[in-house]
């Protein structure tokens, strides 16, 4: 009897002590997340600067429940049809339901004053109140800002660049197309060096974005012949600033392209470019019921440019004649010394002109972007001309080539 009334004092003991431990870990877990730093954005700030275009966010920094720390984060265009923007991130101060803050925005160095009020509203906040940057004041009146955690913030941020500098193949990035990212202080001189690559930048690698204003990066894209593109991006990757360079995706596709054994295209270890044109323009000719009337290769982009005619049946009288064109990219299945090519064909455009002798008409749906003026037997084309080079096209349900 006595045994038992000793283990039994030893378990309730023990007992004890094992739920006093519990509670003091649950103690300091719950004080652990009490002083715990978190940040919640309200991103619905389109409207802040008038009818300025405008990407812009609160973030408030959390610390046990309690704002620490409140930025105000904005990226705006210089006018509304301007393409260049200036940005500003200032820390508001607060003094009960008011946030005030001065700076100056990042590029222009422009004076900023900001005065805003935090209005809590059923379960959205409304911010009310003036943004002055230079001479020019906007009313702010933003409404039903709802806040996101990090988590959804850096989700809605991310940028997919989609590029890779050891792509497996060229299924989903081009031989052509490149892509380098740099920090901003290098990009002009980055840019400067390229005159000298024979390269074709896309226009739009010129506008610094509120993305690269933010991270202190640019991306410049661009496209070269891809026999030169692993050469050129070994360059680019020994340049100052230069965080990343690599393949990116382009304006071909996938279900467009015949993949080809490469040995019987090749002269002297090389693409013969002169043998796969006389090829490519024979079959397209027989399929579109044209006659070839020229082939011109691009040394700076490696693009094929095919040319055919064929007279226009509208008017059979009038003689009209269509002209089509046809740009072609042929590369390698994948990077490096691969027995594999890959012709990428594009979407045939029409052109009718009148080209009789002596007088004649002109027609006001003669530029290859209208609707009207492109050649949509693209299916019955890939189809035939694979056929006629014994070349594989690619199955986009089983992704492998057939």
């Amino acid at each position: 009897m006595r045994l038992s009334t000793v283990l039994c004092s030893a378990l309730v003991a023990s007992l004890v002590t094992c739920l006093a431990a519990t509670s003091a870990g649950f103690a300091q877990t719950a004080k652990g997340a009490a002083g715990a730093s978190d940040n919640r954005y309200f991103t619905g700030l389109g409207d802040i600067l008038g009818d300025l275009p405008v990407d812009a966010f609160i973030r408030e920094s959390m610390d046990g429940g309690k704002v620490v720390s409140t930025v105000l984060d904005v990226c705006y265009s210089a006018s509304i049809t301007s393409e260049r923007k200036d940005r500003f991130a200032i820390e508001l101060k607060p003094d009960g339901k008011a946030l005030t803050g001065t700076g100056q925005t990042t590029e222009e160095k422009l004076p900023v004053s900001i005065s805003l009020t935090r209005k809590p509203e059923n379960r959205a906040i409304t911010f009310e109140g003036k943004i002055t940057i230079g001479d020019k004041t906007s009313e702010v009146l933003s409404t039903d800002n709802t806040e996101s955690d990090q988590r959804e913030f850096d989700a809605a941020q991310a940028i997919d660049d989609n590029t890779a500098d050891t792509p497996a193949d060229f299924t989903e990035l081009s031989p052509q197309s490149l892509a380098v990212k740099v920090k901003r202080e290098n990009f002009a001189d980055l840019l400067k060096s390229l005159r000298n690559d024979n390269v074709e930048l896309t226009l739009d690698s010129l506008t610094t974005d509120c993305a690269a204003l933010r991270n202190g990066t640019q991306f410049v894209r661009f496209n070269v012949d891809p026999q030169r593109a692993e050469a050129l991006i070994t360059r680019l990757k020994g340049l100052p600033g230069v965080v990343a360079a690599g393949w990116t995706t382009g304006s071909y596709e996938t279900e467009r392209a015949i993949r080809l054994p490469a040995a019987p295209w090749h002269k002297d270890g090389k693409l013969d470019r002169e043998r796969i044109a006389t090829a490519l323009s024979a079959s397209i000719s027989k399929i579109m019921s044209a006659q070839p009337a020229g082939a011109k290769w691009s040394d700076t982009t490696g693009e094929l440019t095919l040319t055919f005619k064929r007279p226009n049946t509208l008017v059979s009288a009038l003689n009209l004649t269509d002209t089509l064109e046809l740009s072609v990219l042929v590369g390698p299945d994948k990077p490096g010394t691969t027995e594999r090519l890959v012709v990428w064909l594009g979407v045939p455009a029409s052109i009718t002109r009148d080209e009789a002798p002596g007088p004649h008409l002109n027609f006001a749906d003669t530029s290859p972007g209208d609707d009207e003026a492109v050649y949509t037997d693209d299916d019955g084309l890939v189809r035939s001309v694979a056929a006629d080079l014994k070349g594989q096209r690619w199955d986009a349900d089983q992704a492998t080539w057939k």
